[in-house]
């Protein structure tokens, strides 16, 4: 690692440069490699709060794939611990097979009780899993003069040949994805367009966000409706939302397993009877009481351990945490759990998925890049992920069901 001392003339002059104020963070990748940029960002930020930094420039990633496709004005790598746990069986359409989980996360006791929820999956005969959706949507919002130019507005948008048009030109900006729906939602003058697509192996917003911005030029030629922004929240992007739980967005995926009620004693160490007891008054009764729009223990932390291993948006957890969780007696006292995720942003390239330590954690699960056929990695993904959440689940409310929970915490949470 060069040191300050040893920069040659020109970058020394680009430290000062910077450390001046004459040269902004963001102009420096113009003038010079991006390794370097990064390493003068770094310099300047030491040199103006008199400390130096230990270990974010320690890292394996490409610093000239990142700074092009993932962040700007970078400085260095922020570094989660990484475990694993598993194996877990999964029965899918596109993942079928046994798994170990990349999980990513500084939250000890996390991965030691998805582990356990692995076993007891896995010796049930593994979860079951299927997606029922998959769709990325953008929804631009639109004012027009009253209500009745509102509505003819909704009517020109429901026929056919405007659809049939409007997929040609969304097809236009993209070689994978496509339109596959639109919606109209008013409220007053004001009418938000949901357009829903296919976007294979991507999470696809940035796919969408395109294909839909050319498809607003086709609107305003044809009807003359001039949207008020690309985005009128009823995407809904990043935030929780009614409209995701019950139209989905990105990829509506559920899982369940059977468990026997002899390795529920054995494994969770408390009855099916009390484990259903304690998601019905906690994540049913406590979260509807609460007015939450997840029905769930802790859903969001495997999604987020998951995401940030495999170069997910982990902004995106946002929507996985509306996860509902259900467990029921079966008519032999054995115990059926599931889950259900309605809203899970996901993808196999794209993003950071090229990142080197996240592309191992896919290749490991076998979903890096396209799949064959297109989309079948992101969706095989979709159902690992889901299948990981079961476990999570199974394993809390079997923690909180015996009584463990506070135990495994003070021993594992430090």
């Amino acid at each position: 690692m060069t040191s300050r001392t040893e920069l040659n003339r020109e970058k020394k002059e680009l430290l000062e440069g910077v450390i001046s104020g004459e040269i902004s963070f963001h102009k420096l990748d113009s003038l010079t490699d991006k390794e370097t940029a990064v390493m003068i960002r770094r310099y300047a930020i030491e040199e103006s709060s008199d400390f130096n930094f230990d270990h974010i420039q320690n890292f394996s990633i490409d610093v000239e794939n990142a700074s092009k496709k993932n962040i700007e004005n970078m400085i260095g790598v922020i570094q989660v611990p990484l475990g694993v746990a598993g194996p877990l069986k999964v029965n899918g359409e596109f993942a079928d097979d046994s798994f170990q989980l990349p999980l990513a996360t500084t939250e000890g006791a996390l991965v030691a009780s998805v582990n356990r929820g692995c076993s007891v999956i896995t010796r049930s005969g593994g979860a079951n899993v299927r997606i029922f959706q998959d769709v990325m949507t953008r929804a631009p919002v639109f004012r027009l003069e009253n209500v009745i130019r509102a509505k003819e507005f909704a009517d020109w948008l429901n026929d056919p040949s405007v659809l049939s048009r409007m997929k040609a030109k969304a097809a236009d900006t993209t070689r994978f994805g496509e339109l596959i729906d639109v919606k109209a939602f008013v409220t007053g003058n004001t009418v938000y367009v949901r357009f829903s697509y296919d976007t294979k192996d991507a999470m696809g917003m940035n796919m969408v966000t395109i294909a839909t911005d050319a498809v607003l030029s086709l609107i305003e030629d044809e009807f003359g409706a001039i949207p008020v922004s690309l985005s009128g929240n009823m995407c809904t992007d990043k935030k929780p939302a009614a409209i995701n739980n019950i139209l989905g967005r990105g990829k509506t995926t559920v899982a369940d397993v059977t468990i026997p009620a002899s390795l529920v004693s054995e494994r969770l160490k408390c009855k099916p009877e009390t484990m259903v007891e304690v998601n019905y008054r906690k994540n049913l009764l406590g979260s509807a009481r609460a007015g939450s729009l997840g029905y769930n223990a802790h859903a969001a932390n495997i999604i987020a351990a998951m995401y940030i291993a495999c170069g997910q948006d982990p902004a995106h957890v946002v929507e996985g945490s509306s996860t509902i969780t259900t467990m029921e007696i079966t008519q032999y006292g054995d115990l059926y759990c599931s889950v259900t995720l309605p809203a899970m942003a996901i993808g196999t390239v794209g993003g950071g998925t090229n990142l080197g330590p996240q592309l191992d954690c896919l290749r490991m699960l076998g979903v890096s890049g396209s799949g064959t056929p297109p989309g079948s990695n992101a969706k095989k993904l979709a159902e690992i992920i889901a299948s990981a959440v079961l476990a999570g689940e199974i394993s809390l409310v079997g923690a909180q069901a015996a009584g463990h929970l506070a135990r495994a915490h003070a021993e594992l949470g430090r």
